[in-house]
């Protein structure tokens, strides 16, 4: 990916988003004998006056999945059951205000680096960068205005007959404290396959940090707590983590603990076990390294199913770990789309690199260096169980 090509783009969209925020842009973009398949419609305005749009994709089956341009958040995903029913799968909020002071990040992209870097500081090439320290004494999902708080430019299309949106943001050198200036891509496409395929791709012209993933908190029973959902994470090893849940550097081995779920299990089987790592993380909040087959090769990183619905979720990546996070700090402050979110009421499952991983050189490198293009590719895959 060429930087003028793509920064020549960014300011297209530039002066397209403009126009949209005084024509107040509501349109449908859909091939012949496919109605309907990208829908575009205004969902509110930001302090600073820019305009923020929904965009509702739909395929063949009828799965439906709704995205705004503010963090490209995926505010509603329905799939069918089992019984073909219909149902939103993901946690959401039902206005922008809402979404504006979120700190759960639901739905969002994450960046400039997704989890947790530890103090929030680190050294590259000989200079000592800090970050935002929004996580207690850490840094966490890129700072207080990561790319989940940013209004990204959107181009919808369709490819195959199937319908996408293109998400670019420009990142300035400093963004957050991060250094370089860096331009993203996010691609999500919704197949006729059931499956929602995320592209990202970057690029900076100085090394830095870069780790995107996707924060979506799913329940694929649309209600209720997900202890009953039943889960399998192709991970031998997590990386443990001290009380405040940075990497203490070690792998250690699922056998005979809690995280091993190499063969199906609910995700409350265990979760409550006097275990020191649960404790840390009030439950699952931990970084799963991944049995790969083969490096950067896009494969099955976790499953899961939800027996009285019927509805699976597969989950493929070219990352080498996944973060499985239980829900443990919903509260019931969260409110939206008719439901209060209680404890454990959702669930994220976050391909990425380790966290941590600037300040743990042996670490897989999460480092952007300029000439070079980041490319990763997860997959959501819903299905049904026979």
């Amino acid at each position: 990916m060429n930087v003028s090509v793509f920064a020549k783009a960014a300011q297209s969209l530039l002066v397209v988003s403009s126009l949209c925020l005084v024509a107040a842009c509501t349109s449908t973009l859909s091939p012949k004998g496919n109605p309907h398949m990208i829908e575009q419609q205004p969902y509110g305005t930001l302090p600073n006056g820019e305009q923020v749009t929904q965009y509702t994709l739909t395929n063949k089956a009828g799965t439906q999945v709704k995205i705004i341009s503010y963090g490209g958040i995926i505010t509603s995903l329905k799939t069918a059951d089992k019984n073909g029913k219909l149902d939103n799968v993901v946690l959401g909020y039902d206005t922008l205000e809402d979404y504006l002071a979120d700190t759960n990040y639901f739905g969002a992209l994450i960046g400039r680096f997704g989890n947790r870097i530890g103090q929030g500081k680190f050294t590259l090439n000989g200079e000592t960068y800090q970050l935002p320290q929004n996580n207690g004494d850490n840094h966490l999902h890129g700072g207080h205005y990561g790319y989940d708080k940013k209004n990204w430019f959107v181009t919808p299309y369709i490819e195959n007959q199937q319908p996408g949106l293109k998400l670019q943001l420009s990142s300035p050198d400093g963004d957050q404290g991060y250094p370089g200036n860096a331009l993203i891509q996010v691609n999500y496409l919704l197949n006729d396959q059931n499956e929602l395929v995320i592209d990202y791709q970057a690029i900076s012209d100085k090394a830095t940090p870069m780790n995107l993933t996707q924060h979506s908190y799913f329940n694929l029973a649309g209600q209720g707590d997900i202890l009953s959902h039943e889960l399998q994470i192709n991970a031998s090893h997590i990386t443990p983590v001290d009380d405040t849940l940075i990497p203490t550097g070690e792998l250690t081995s699922v056998t005979q603990t809690p995280f091993d779920f190499r063969s199906a299990k609910t995700i409350g089987q265990d979760i409550n076990l006097a275990d020191q790592q649960l404790k840390y993380g009030l439950g699952y909040d931990h970084n799963f390294v991944l049995d790969k087959l083969a490096k950067h090769a896009l494969e099955l990183a976790a499953r899961v199913t939800e027996p009285t619905s019927g509805r699976v979720l597969e989950i493929f990546t070219q990352e080498p770990a996944i973060q499985f996070y239980s829900g443990n700090f919903l509260d019931g402050s969260a409110k939206g789309q008719g439901r209060v979110y209680q404890h454990r009421n959702g669930f994220c499952l976050e391909p990425q690199h380790f966290p941590d991983s600037p300040n743990k050189a042996h670490f897989p490198s999460t480092i952007l260096n300029p000439g070079e293009t980041y490319n990763t590719r997860m997959v959501y895959r819903f299905s049904t169980l026979n």
